[in-house]
């Protein structure tokens, strides 16, 4: 069976002509791009808000440019209709262009232009193409660079992102919390280097795990804020050459009706257009949440251990077998794929850093590289927080005898004597505890330091995990 020549329509740009599927709402410069980026597998139409962030832009753009008698009437009308026609969630599949690209983003630029020209043109009563009625620079891309659309795209993208990043984090944040609460009479024993330490609850572990989770909220929104300020209206650098003087304005106030946020202008364009900060900055964000998961994981590994020869002191959620030799295994796969997924947006800051740092002159040409690791670090975040809380947080149990168990056998208990029995007889106690194997417990007994009564309240669990004043002396501390 031979194959059907698909048709096509041929345009023409600055280099030549090329022949564009007709089914394609894109134009050439899109298939250029995806005739010279085939570089990974990070493809436009998989980063919706992205896409969406692209149609504001432009949305935003036309009405600035028919409010100052730029763009007619009837192109407004049907350059608005495609914009929210994409941002009904159409067309995202003529989307797809590589997010590595060389040129600052202007694959990405013209793939939108072309987009929304050609479904303009459609809405018109126009065929695909005939660009003299509808043309993706002239009138989709009028008072606009690749420059100043494609940055502002950005950060409409990754402020839609971030405000659904927040979603699962704030339930992961408050599903550590309720086991705190649910944990917090588990009596355990602290480790510091790996080694014994003092009592704990179980419920204040996790309480810690939750409280370094939420400090961060404020962090990233503050990183996020910044992608409030745009630079639309610096078009090539910053000068704002191919604009008229309002336009700038009347752009960040029509984005600002059209999304409910407040967006300004950047107080110098020139510094705005070559400057990626924010990037940098919200990719940090993410990378620090990104280590507190990690050690959060690594915590959970840990104390799940076992089942008979670790610390035991918590049964993680059995979520499949574990091994495919080792009968009755299971791992802690929960934790260990977001410990990757921690690693994997560190990674993607460096490159950030790195991206940001080959700024030159009056642009940045690496701030593609830049937006895919961004968007991808805010979305594997946002997964790896639902999948923690459902897949493993929210069935944790606590093995409550263990714990105990290991706090009466602990040497460290023997701090919580220090203040009463004195710095020499703790030491000595735990000393012989070390040598012997005997408790600290009956230690203290044998030798006569304090009486069973005062003994058993100053190792109430109570008394072990927060600050008392106990009023009892020890019988002997020579």
């Amino acid at each position: 069976m031979s194959n059907q020549t698909e048709k096509t329509r041929v345009e023409r740009d600055l280099i030549g002509e090329k022949e564009v599927p007709q089914s394609a709402l894109y134009g050439i410069q899109t298939l250029r791009g995806i005739e010279n980026f085939n570089i990974s597998n990070f493809k436009l139409n998989q980063y919706p808000h992205f896409i969406q962030g692209l149609a504001l832009t432009k949305k935003g753009a036309t009405l600035a440019n028919h409010k100052i008698g730029l763009i007619s009437d009837k192109l407004k009308e049907a350059i608005v209709r495609a914009c929210d026609e994409i941002l009904e969630g159409k067309f995202h599949d003529h989307f797809p262009i590589d997010m590595i690209q060389g040129g600052a983003g202007t694959t990405t630029n013209m793939n939108a232009n072309e987009v929304i020209a050609n479904r303009a043109l459609e809405i018109m009563g126009h065929q695909r193409g005939e660009y003299n009625h509808c043309s993706p620079n002239d009138h989709v891309n009028c008072s606009q660079s690749t420059n100043d659309a494609y940055p502002t795209a950005v950060h409409i993208g990754l402020y839609l992102t971030h405000i659904e990043l927040l979603k699962p984090y704030k339930k992961l944040i408050n599903s550590l919390k309720l086991k705190g609460d649910e944990f917090k009479e588990v009596i355990k024993v602290g480790r510091t280097q790996l080694q014994d330490a003092v009592p704990m609850s179980l419920g204040q572990t996790f309480h810690g795990f939750a409280s370094i989770l939420e400090d961060e909220i404020k962090n990233i929104d503050f990183a996020a804020k910044e992608f409030l300020t745009i630079s639309m209206g610096a078009t090539a650098i910053g000068t704002g050459i191919c604009t008229v003087p309002s336009y700038a304005k009347e752009c960040a106030n029509a984005l600002s009706a059209i999304t409910g946020f407040k967006f300004q202008t950047a107080t110098d364009l020139i510094g705005a257009t070559s400057d990626t900060s924010s990037l940098i900055g919200y990719s940090s964000a993410l990378k620090r949440i990104a280590v507190k998961l990690n050690k959060i994981c690594n915590d959970l590994r840990l104390l799940s251990s076992g089942p008979r020869c670790g610390l035991g002191e918590i049964g993680l959620p059995e979520m499949q077998p574990g091994s495919s030799i080792m009968p009755g295994k299971i791992n802690p796969v929960i934790p260990e794929v977001v410990n990757q997924i921690a690693y994997k947006i560190m990674g993607n800051d460096t490159c950030v850093t790195l991206g940001g740092n080959g700024s030159q002159m009056e642009l940045n040409a690496m701030e593609p590289i830049m937006v895919q690791c961004c968007f991808e670090s805010a979305n594997l975040l946002q997964r790896a927080c639902e999948t923690l809380r459902t897949l493993c947080i929210e069935g944790i149990i606590a093995h409550k005898d263990k714990c105990k168990s290991d706090v009466m056998n602990s040497i460290g208990i023997v701090t919580a004597l220090n203040p009463i029995i004195g710095y020499y007889n703790s030491t000595k106690i735990a000393k012989e505890a070390l040598e012997t194997g005997a408790s600290v417990y009956n230690l203290i007994l044998k030798h006569g330091i304090l009486s069973k009564k005062d003994l058993d309240i100053v190792l109430a669990p109570e008394n072990l995990i927060q600050p008392v004043n106990l009023d009892i002396q020890a019988n002997n501390t020579k």
